[in-house]
């Protein structure tokens, strides 16, 4: 998993400026980052860094929440439709671990319960991976992201 793109501050300028300038290169970075996992075919264990690159996101989008309109809402609400599916398949790929050791001497139980889990993981695992490809990737999508940073920061309204 590559290295976070970190928001390199410029002291000089406000926090809208700021974020019309990096915020994109952010989102470059995201995309790019999650694109690449995917071409790889990760197991859904192997997916748990492309949940933590879309908190790391999400949460670099949200410091900036008072520089954006409602349109960086809808990102972010997007963004956390992704997260949660990559959460409910880490989710289950973690407690497979847990419910082996709580079941150790019920191996019918247990096989059945990791059965269960695992199933669950591909399954959300897919659904990720469908949402990422139709949806939240699609032809344009980038664009739409990166476009929207760039271009709608504003300064943020000081409270009176």
């Amino acid at each position: 998993m590559a290295k976070p793109k970190k928001i390199k501050w410029d002291p000089d300028t406000g926090p809208a400026e700021n974020a019309r300038k990096q915020l994109p290169k952010v989102a470059k970075a995201y995309f790019a980052e999650v694109r690449k996992v995917l071409a790889e075919d990760p197991a859904p264990e192997e997916m748990h860094p492309l949940r933590l690159a879309s908190k790391r996101f999400r949460y670099a989008l949200e410091l900036f929440r008072p520089c954006y309109a409602a349109g960086l809402e809808e990102r972010i609400d997007q963004l956390r439709g992704v997260q949660d599916l990559l959460g409910d398949c880490n989710d289950a790929v973690t407690s497979v671990a847990r419910l082996e050791k709580a079941l150790r001497s019920e191996p019918a139980e247990r096989q059945r319960v990791r059965k269960h889990l695992d199933a669950m993981a591909r399954k959300k695992a897919a659904e990720f991976r469908k949402q990422w490809v139709e949806s939240f990737d699609a032809p344009g999508k980038e664009t739409w992201w990166t476009g929207y940073l760039a271009r709608n920061a504003r300064p943020p309204v000081k409270a009176k």
